[in-house]
């Protein structure tokens, strides 16, 4: 029978699919592309400046009525970090190849290094989109906090040819299991610092922000022979979507992603005021998260920074062991690391200290000789 409407249909079909595809680019690039500064408007000439504006003082602002200036409020740790890399220290580029492909990095070797009399422990951090190791390194303060403590710093870059945005492919099937992309290539980089450095193999650690936690909780629990700990700041759980499609809902509305069976020390980050990724992810982490281990004692504490953001922190363990499990809400803060250096980007200054939180976690813990022997 002949259908009058069957072109007119396929015609439609045809540009619906055209849509959502460039929907789906258009989603992407507004959540995880770079914020762009605005551009300020050229004055015409003969029109004169304008005055600026001074700002009121903390008390005015407030509504008080005295004009005394409030004592400025205190700056976190990390938000001081060194602008220059201290003599003795190094800071330099490498890159590393793989059958899964090629990755430029940078590696901080603190000063404790040249006279350190055991191996340093290692921590690898995974940048968000739209940011490079050095912009993340600024913006954590990671590398004053290696100084602090005594331990090395790993910044894998991404390839703007493996994701136009930067972001760590967390989000596909190919780069979410061990012994394959991603989760192989870095992996395999962190072996080969450990062997060329003489770092510590019993503390080895991962963190990352946004794409970067969700790619560094795939890799600390598809590599828990390596990993001791892992840090996820802003992330999401591990395979919580698996195509470009379903990226952007579990970001928006959140997904608890799939069961792990390694029992992985996790320590969460997330502002609640989060527009980009849904805070419920960081809940979802904490419940995979928790899955492995036996009934742990749970505590929960709230706080607030000093002239800065109140936080809930809520923490796993055993009596009053070391924490297991611990996660962070950031009260009023967006996507953005807690505590950071103003300098970098997606940071958010007046947050509780996340690096130096997350150090302190780390360096509870350690992978036995056992565990680093059972797999291959």
């Amino acid at each position: 029978m002949h259908d009058p409407f069957r072109r007119a249909r396929a015609k439609t079909q045809r540009k619906l699919r055209r849509a959502g595809a460039s929907a789906i680019t258009e989603m992407w690039s507004t959540l995880l592309g770079p914020s762009k500064p605005k551009k300020r408007r050229a004055r015409k000439p003969g029109t004169p400046a304008r005055k600026a504006v001074k700002p009121a003082s903390p008390s005015r602002a407030a509504g008080g009525g005295s004009g005394k200036v409030k004592a400025r409020a205190a700056v976190p740790a990390t938000s001081r970090s060194q602008a220059k890399t201290p003599r003795g220290a190094t800071f330099k580029a490498g890159q590393h190849e793989t059958a899964f492909g090629t990755r430029s990095y940078k590696l901080y070797v603190p000063v404790a290094a040249n006279t350190a009399t055991t191996p340093l422990p290692l921590l690898v951090m995974l940048h968000g989109c739209g940011q490079s190791s050095k912009d993340f390194a600024r913006g954590t303060g990671m590398n004053t906090l290696a100084e602090e403590f005594g331990f090395l710093v790993l910044y894998p870059d991404q390839a703007r040819d493996a994701h136009h945005y930067r972001c760590w492919n967390w989000y596909r099937r190919g780069d979410q299991k061990r012994g394959a992309g991603e989760p192989a290539l870095l992996a395999d980089m962190t072996r080969k610092i450990i062997a060329d450095w003489n770092a510590d193999p019993a503390r080895v650690y991962a963190a990352g922000l946004s794409a970067g936690a969700a790619a560094a909780l795939i890799l600390a629990t598809e590599y828990p022979d390596i990993f001791a700990a892992v840090g996820v700041h802003s992330g999401l759980a591990t395979g919580a979507a698996h195509d470009p499609a379903s990226a952007p809902r579990a970001m928006q509305h959140g997904n608890p992603g799939e069961r792990h069976d390694a029992q992985m020390p996790t320590i969460i980050f997330h502002g609640d005021a989060d527009k980009v990724i849904n805070p419920r992810n960081s809940r979802f982490i904490a419940i995979r998260a928790l899955e492995p281990f036996a009934p742990l004692d749970r505590t929960e504490k709230k706080g607030r920074v000093h002239g800065g953001r109140e936080f809930s922190r809520t923490v796993h363990r055993v009596g009053r062991g070391r924490p297991y499990i611990e996660q962070w809400v950031v009260h009023g803060s967006g996507h953005a690391w807690s505590g950071g250096h103003a300098a970098g980007s997606y940071t958010d200054p007046t947050g509780p200290d996340a690096s130096r939180e997350m150090v302190r976690f780390f360096l509870r813990h350690r992978t036995t000789k056992k565990r680093r022997l059972t797999l291959p």
